[in-house]
């Protein structure tokens, strides 16, 4: 009785030790559960972003570089010479031979001005000044085609020779069968010497502007020129100054110069790249 008494007692102290075993080694396993489940979570993570910069990167890659197409004109000619020794004796009858104007590169910008003074004695004097400037655009990937940087240009051309200081009677007509677009600017420019009858002819053809620039005056008494006669003359010189510059290029006499109807929007599929200041010379330097 005693004996068993005895293992009794001891009994429940076992049981409770067993327990209490099992229960700090189920405690110990939790930790090492969270602590693998939580490496496998990061893992995972990791690779995915991983992934998606990998995917990031290969789409960049395969992503074609921006490109832009070669301008058509990639020269100009020789400014002094893009108006025929017969216009010019019928322009600028007593001029000496051309002025070239400076650049500082002739490929993207050139011109080109002759003046001349006939004088009649006491029946006075007709002046007469002609200057043919050429600006080129290249095609540049930022910016754009040539062609279109050329047609913007011409445009800002044109509104700056509506907006001459001191001129009256301003008027523009379109220009045909000379370049892709082009238009004639007229107006009266009063001077201490006369009345001047300016005529201003903007034309582009592909990516290059050509303004030419002509006046006359009668001095000292003489009668003024005919506006309309003037305005021929610089039509005439326009339309050789543009064939010059096809010509320069490989291209045929006359080449597009003929073709576009003036005022359309360029069919052509230039570029460029240029100075944005003018190198005509202006109506000022007339007198």
């Amino acid at each position: 009785m005693q004996l068993r008494a005895q293992r009794d007692q001891r009994d429940p102290q076992a049981k409770r030790a067993k327990r209490l075993t099992r229960v700090l080694v189920g405690a110990a396993a939790v930790p090492v559960m969270l602590v693998a489940a939580g490496c496998s979570s990061d893992s995972g993570s990791g690779d995915g972003k991983d992934k998606a910069a990998e995917e990031s990167a290969a789409s960049k890659s395969a992503s074609p570089s921006p490109t832009v197409q070669a301008a058509a004109f990639r020269k100009l000619p020789e400014p002094c010479s893009v108006v025929t020794k017969k216009t010019l004796d019928d322009l600028v009858p007593k001029g000496d031979s051309g002025k070239e104007g400076s650049s500082n590169d002739t490929a993207v910008r050139a011109s080109c001005s002759w003046d001349s003074l006939d004088d009649n004695g006491v029946k006075g004097s007709q002046f007469r000044w002609l200057s043919v400037s050429m600006l080129r655009f290249e095609s540049d990937v930022t910016r754009g085609e040539g062609d279109k940087l050329a047609h913007d240009y011409y445009q800002k051309q044109l509104k700056d020779a509506q907006g001459v200081e001191g001129a009256k009677s301003v008027k523009t007509a379109a220009v045909s069968g000379t370049g892709d677009e082009a238009s004639l600017v007229r107006y009266d420019l009063k001077k201490k010497e006369g009345t001047f009858k300016q005529q201003t002819v903007v034309t582009r053809v592909e990516n290059v502007v050509v303004t030419v620039d002509y006046n006359g005056a009668g001095l000292a008494g003489d009668k003024t020129p005919d506006a309309d006669g003037l305005a021929k003359d610089a039509q005439k010189a326009a339309k050789e100054a543009v064939a010059a510059v096809t010509k320069a290029n490989g291209g045929a006499d006359g080449g597009k110069s003929s073709g576009t109807p003036s005022g359309s929007p360029s069919a052509s599929k230039s570029p460029s790249d240029a100075a944005s200041q003018s190198a005509s010379a202006s109506p000022e330097k007339s007198g």
